[in-house]
């Protein structure tokens, strides 16, 4: 199939599409529209950031003849960092078709599914609903109203006690809410691939490595660095848990092996579960019995931090077009 018939059936079938249609990439599910087809080039435009970057007629030919050439299809992950829109809108064509599961997109004579979103995706539009047994959620709206009802920007003027309530939630809050990320971290390395961004609303992951080291059984250990000539007393060190061990059983103190450097630190000793979950039943209670005037004012409020966090977190990740 000559490209060129391949470039107008995309070129057609973008301009059959609504205004607000909107595509996402594969890989890093950053979601954008076409807002100009030209002969030599389109025109997206990201969600996020509203940032705008032209694709080249001749980008979307080399492609088509990488995936030609392959097997089994072209592998996403050698597209450059900012090449992923190119297969999202070749999926538009019948013959293309993108394969998150083996990160490939393939050309194919069957039927084929593309990168469209479907229906109009807007975050306000759904409902929302109180998550069950998430103890981070209930902890975080107990945090919440306490950084409400204090200023938190003069610590020193606190009593004492409200600082007591805020250290113990901001622990709780800590702790379950790193739980609640390893968790997602365990879905999300199925998911993500090597140098391979991918995008949110509020910011972006990627999947890394890092090495951990341990050392194999002693005796192997010096055997080795004795072969090459190097001797067991420069490899060798003092073992703290065998010193621990040995001050067990004699008559010397801590001090005497070990430099000791004392520093005070606050520990949360204990928490009253059946206030918190007074005070959370009570919070829940006035947000439901809350007026419709107040809840609309909510609304308002929440919608433009929602604005101001996008305004600050959005970043240009291609080249703007004016």
């Amino acid at each position: 199939m000559p490209f060129s018939d391949c470039w107008h059936t995309v070129l057609e079938t973008l301009d059959e599409l609504p205004d607000e249609a909107t595509l996402i990439t594969p890989l890093s599910h950053r979601r954008f529209q076409v807002t100009e087809t030209q002969e030599h080039r389109i025109i997206i435009r990201f969600e996020n950031s509203g940032d705008k970057r032209p694709l080249q007629r001749e980008q979307f030919e080399t492609l088509s003849h990488k995936i030609q050439d392959s097997v089994n299809g072209f592998a996403l992950d050698r597209l450059p960092p900012d090449a992923d829109p190119y297969p999202a809108v070749l999926s538009l064509h019948p013959r293309f078709e993108v394969n998150e599961e083996t990160g490939v997109i393939t050309e194919t004579e069957g039927p084929t599914v593309t990168q469209l979103v479907d229906g109009e995706h807007n975050a306000d539009d759904e409902e929302r609903t109180e998550p069950d047994g998430l103890d981070v959620y209930s902890d975080a709206l107990l945090l919440v109203d306490a950084l409400e009802r204090h200023d938190v920007t003069e610590l020193s003027e606190l009593e004492t006690d409200a600082l007591v309530n805020i250290y113990t939630l901001l622990s709780d809050v800590q702790r379950n809410a790193n739980d609640v990320r390893k968790a997602v971290a365990d879905v999300l390395l199925t998911r993500l691939h090597h140098d391979r961004p991918v995008h949110g609303q509020y910011g972006s992951v990627q999947r890394t490595s890092r090495r951990n080291r341990s050392l194999k059984d002693d005796e192997e250990v010096l055997a080795m660095f004795a072969a090459e000539g190097i001797d067991r007393e420069r490899v060798m060190s003092v073992d703290r848990t065998k010193v621990d061990d040995a001050l067990d059983v004699t008559t010397l103190s801590d001090s005497d092996v070990y430099e000791i450097e004392e520093s005070d630190y606050v520990r949360k000793a204990e928490v009253d579960e059946e206030i918190k979950e007074t005070r959370l039943q009570g919070l829940k209670d006035r947000l439901a019995g809350s007026e419709e005037a107040e809840a609309a004012e909510l609304r308002e409020e929440i919608e433009a931090l929602e604005q101001r966090i996008d305004d600050l977190t959005s970043f240009s990740t291609g080249a703007n077009v004016q």
